[in-house]
């Protein structure tokens, strides 16, 4: 009873590396090991310099490009930049995307199984930003790759790309934040709550174990994706498409745009993961214990780009200026003009290709 991708499902295009020895994570607690499943395209040169690594947002996964298939039910995600003779050329780029952990397409989180085959469930600690991160430098030293080509994201993506390079600033040659802060606003905090509580509230949460129960919150998690998709897009933009036109159901065809993808959320995504990587975008700090966030920026070494879409409103482009205005060489945000919102830095693609193309040269 979960969209997550569950040992002797279809693998696809995903490979695996593993830890087994604990990690001690920033908020105290310990994971016993983890693994981390992700995709590559391309060929890793004889030096490791032309790696590229691509982080996904909250519901992304590692299927960045490539068909729909056994495995992948969607298409990849980025798949107009990826790819040969497209902007991240797989000719000449190694491109890695690693499922985030905690998340549910083949990484460790609330849904994977300890020793005795029982789901970690509500035993699966909190995560922070860095704690992804620093299960990705696994990830990296796994692969022989010490210092990254590039570094790209958006939304979630973007705050474990900055991440990088605040944290690891010598393994970061070039930096892409797009619609991602320095840190969490109250209004993002805000914004996640009320899709908390309606994962948390849903009688089947079973105070995150319901797997294994026959049960499963679906009922709050599409209202938790309803809420977030709002914020995704941009005003405008629904009232175009949809402005007041009813249904013949009783619904108002935006309603009836909501329940779906409400629906095909609930078919691809585990609640538990939401959960736990939601709480880990509100955790978003990258001046937490360094002295605040001018000092944290002040640390980045990469050829930097931050860009912000005109339209959105979850993350609004005054972030990106901020941001920008905060890492030493990155000039002024780059403006995505776009009325889809938030959603942007997965529809723009060929914005995004302008931007990529001086980073990568």
């Amino acid at each position: 009873m979960t969209g997550a991708w569950r040992p002797g499902d279809p693998p696809g295009r995903r490979r695996w590396v593993t830890r087994r020895d604990a990690v001690r994570l920033e908020g105290g607690a310990e994971l016993p090991g983890f693994s981390l499943a992700y995709e590559t395209w391309g060929t890793l040169n004889a030096d490791a310099s032309n790696a590229v690594l691509i982080e996904h947002a909250l519901t992304g996964d590692s299927h960045v490009a490539g068909p729909a298939e056994d495995g992948h039910p969607s298409a990849g995600w980025w798949d107009a930049l990826v790819g040969p003779g497209r902007p991240l050329d797989t000719d000449e780029f190694f491109v890695v995307a690693p499922n985030v952990l905690g998340g549910c397409q083949g990484s460790t989180g609330p849904s994977s199984v300890d020793a005795s085959g029982r789901a970690l469930g509500s035993r699966f600690p909190a995560l922070t930003i860095r704690d992804q991160v620093l299960a990705e430098t696994f990830l990296a030293d796994e692969l022989g790759i010490v210092r990254w080509a590039a570094v790209l994201g958006g939304s979630m993506g973007g705050m474990r790309a900055l991440e990088w390079a605040v944290g690891h600033p010598s393994r970061v040659a070039a930096l892409l934040v797009l619609a991602a802060p320095a840190a969490a606003s109250a209004d993002q905090i805000a914004w996640a709550a009320p899709q908390l509580h309606a994962i948390t509230g849903d009688p089947h949460w079973h105070g995150g174990d319901y797997y294994g129960t026959g049960e499963s919150p679906d009922h709050g998690l599409g209202i938790a994706r309803r809420i977030a998709h709002v914020t995704y897009r941009s005003e405008p933009e629904l009232a175009q498409r949809f402005g007041r036109t009813g249904q013949g159901d009783g619904r108002f065809a935006v309603e009836s745009y909501l329940d779906h993808h409400a629906v095909k959320l609930v078919r691809r995504f585990d609640a538990g993961s939401y959960v736990v990587l939601t709480r880990s975008m509100n955790s978003h700090d990258v001046g937490r214990d360094r002295g605040g966030i001018a000092a944290a920026l002040a640390r980045v070494t990469a050829r930097t780009v931050v860009a912000g879409v005109d339209s959105d409103r979850l993350y609004p482009l005054a972030q990106s200026v901020e941001l920008a205005a905060g890492i030493r060489g990155a000039g002024e945000a780059a403006v995505i003009h776009s009325p889809y919102g938030h959603d942007s830095f997965l529809i723009e693609t060929a914005q995004i290709a302008a931007l990529l193309k001086p980073l990568l040269t």
